[in-house]
C-alpha cells in the first residue's frame, strides 16, 4: 500500500499509487498492543519466565508493514531473524545465553585498511563487536548471559548491532575492493524507471543550487545565513525524498554533522565545505548511484521521538527568518527556510504521525514535478499555480485519518496562502504550528 493509499482511506478509493517510501524509518510509531507486549516482557523477565518474556519482546519489535522479525520457540531454544536495511541479523537464545550476529561482508583477501577501520569502530561500540569468523566473513556480534539479558539491554544491543552493520557495509564495500557483498537478498530492487527519476532529481537539485550560487558569487559572502538554509534544505530534501544508502547517505550525514559541529568555523566557511560535498556528489556516476538505490525493511530507527511542542518551537524559532528574503527578491532562499525546517525535523526526529504526513504532503506540493515523474496522480499544481481545493482536501483527509488518536486534530486551512510557493510554505507551516495534538478531547 502506497502513501496515498494509506492517507486517502475514503469510501471512494483513488487510482493505484506507487508504493514508495519517503523519510527515514522510525520505530517510534508503535501500537497500544505493542507497548502492552513490552510491559509483559519486562514483567515476565523479572519473574524469570525468560522464554515467555522474549516471545513478548519480539512481538513488540514486529511491524506488520515491514515484516521485519521472525522467531520460533522449540523447547528451551529461541531462534530469531531481524531485518535492518541491507542486513539480516540472526540470533539464538537458550537456557544460559544469548548470541546475535550479522554478516557485514566477505573477505576475499587480507587487508590492513578495513581491519584498522573495524578495530577503531570497536572502541565506539557499547554492546557489540566486529570480528572475522571461520568462513572469512566480517561479522558484528553481541553475546550475553541469559540472566543479564533484560529486554532493555537486548533492545539497545540489537539496535546498536543492527544500525551499525547496516550503515557500515556499503561504506566498506565502496572503499575496499577486497570485500564482497553478502545477504543481498535483504534488498528489494526498485524499477529502472524509479532509479532514473531519483537520479535525475538528485542531479537537478544539486546543479540548481550550485548554479544559483555561481550566478552571483557576492551572495555567498553577503548572505551566508541564507545560503546555509539553501544548502541544508537541499541536503535534507534529498535524504527524505530519495532515501539514499551507502556513500550518498554518509555524505548527507557528514554535511549535517559538519555544519552543526561545535567549532570556531564561521558560516561562510561551513557553506564552502558543504558546496564541496555537493560537487563531489555531482561527479559520481549513474552506475554508482543506481547501486545504492533499493528498498529494505527495518526494525530500528535512528531518529529521536519528539512531541509536537518540539516541532512548534523549531517552527517558531526559524519561520520568520524567511521574511526579509521574500521581501527583497530572494524567493529561492525564502522557500529554503520552511524547507529547512521540515527537512531538519524529518532528518532528526520521529515527529507525531499527523505532522509527518503533513510534511510529506508539503513536499508533494513543492516538488510536484518529482512526484508526478514517480507516478503520483494527485493534482496539486497546474502550470505555475497551486490548486487550492485538492490541497485543502488532502489536508482534511490526513486529519480524518489521524483523528481517532488525535481527536482535536482540526487543521485551519482558511489562512493558507496560494499566491506563491514561498507564501504557501509559510502559511502551511503556521497551520502545522497551530495544530492541537492533544490525545484527549479538550
Amino acid at each position: 500500500m502506497g502513501f496515498f493509499d494509506r492517507i486517502f482511506n475514503t469510501n471512494e478509493p483513488l487510482e493505484d499509487q506507487p508504493n514508495i517510501k519517503f523519510g527515514r524509518y522510525s520505530d517510534a510509531y508503535k501500537t497500544v498492543e505493542q507497548y502492552a507486549h513490552w510491559e509483559s516482557s519486562l514483567k515476565l523477565f523479572d519473574q524469570k519466565e525468560y522464554l515467555k518474556a522474549y516471545d513478548h519482546f519480539f512481538q513488540f519489535l514486529y511491524n506488520e508493514d515491514e515484516e521485519n522479525v521472525t522467531w520460533s520457540i522449540e523447547g528451551d531454544l529461541i531462534q530469531f531473524k531481524i531485518l535492518q536495511g541491507s542486513k539480516l541479523i540472526k540470533g539464538t537464545i537458550d537456557k544460559k545465553s544469548i548470541r546475535v550476529e550479522t554478516r557485514v561482508a566477505q573477505v576475499k583477501a587480507p587487508g590492513v585498511g578495513f581491519m584498522r577501520r573495524l578495530v577503531e569502530k570497536n572502541y565506539d561500540l557499547k554492546h557489540s563487536r566486529f570480528a572475522i569468523d571461520d568462513t572469512s566473513h566480517i561479522v558484528l556480534v553481541f553475546t550475553s548471559f541469559l540472566i543479564d539479558g533484560s529486554p532493555y539491554k537486548l533492545y539497545y544491543a540489537l539496535k546498536e548491532l543492527s544500525t551499525q552493520a547496516d550503515k557500515i557495509d556499503d561504506l566498506l564495500l565502496d572503499e575496499f575492493d577486497v570485500l564482497k557483498e553478502v545477504d543481498s537478498e535483504c534488498k528489494t530492487d526498485i524499477s529502472q524507471e524509479q532509479k532514473e527519476v531519483k537520479h535525475q532529481f538528485i542531479m537537478t537539485q544539486l546543479q540548481e543550487v550550485l548554479d544559483y550560487l555561481e550566478k552571483d558569487n557576492i551572495i555567498i559572502n553577503e548572505y551566508p545565513g541564507g545560503i546555509a538554509y539553501l544548502l541544508l534544505d537541499t541536503c535534507y530534501k534529498l535524504d527524505c525524498l530519495t532515501r539514499p544508502e551507502g556513500f550518498m547517505m554518509e555524505s548527507l550525514e557528514r554535511i549535517h554533522r559538519f555544519y552543526f559541529a561545535k567549532n570556531t568555523k564561521k558560516t561562510v566557511q561551513r557553506n564552502v565545505a558543504l558546496i564541496k560535498e555537493f560537487k563531489k556528489l555531482l561527479t559520481r556516476s549513474k552506475k554508482e548511484y543506481f547501486k545504492e538505490m533499493y528498498d529494505v525493511s527495518a526494525t530500528f530507527g535512528i531518529t529521536t521521538s519528539v512531541e509536537h511542542a518540539k516541532v512548534m518551537a523549531f517552527i517558531e524559532g526559524e519561520i520568520h527568518n524567511m521574511d526579509w528574503y521574500a521581501e527583497n527578491g530572494h524567493e529561492e532562499i525564502a522557500l529554503a527556510v520552511p524547507g529547512y525546517i521540515i527537512g531538519y525535523c524529518m532528518f532528526n526526529y520521529a515527529v507525531p504521525k499527523p505532522v509527518r504526513d503533513f510534511f510529506i504532503l508539503y513536499y508533494e506540493v513543492i516538488e510536484f514535478d518529482y512526484f508526478t515523474a514517480l507516478g503520483y496522480t494527485a493534482k496539486y499544481v497546474e502550470g505555475a499555480s497551486l490548486k487550492k481545493k485538492p490541497i485543502r482536501q488532502a489536508i482534511e483527509i490526513i486529519a480524518k485519518r489521524h483523528r481517532k488518536d488525535f481527536p482535536n486534530l482540526t487543521p485551519v486551512t482558511r489562512d493558507l496562502v496560494f499566491d506563491s510557493k514561498h507564501a504557501f510554505a509559510k502559511s502551511f507551516l503556521l497551520m502545522i504550528y497551530r495544530l492541537n495534538l492533544n490525545t484527549t478531547i479538550s
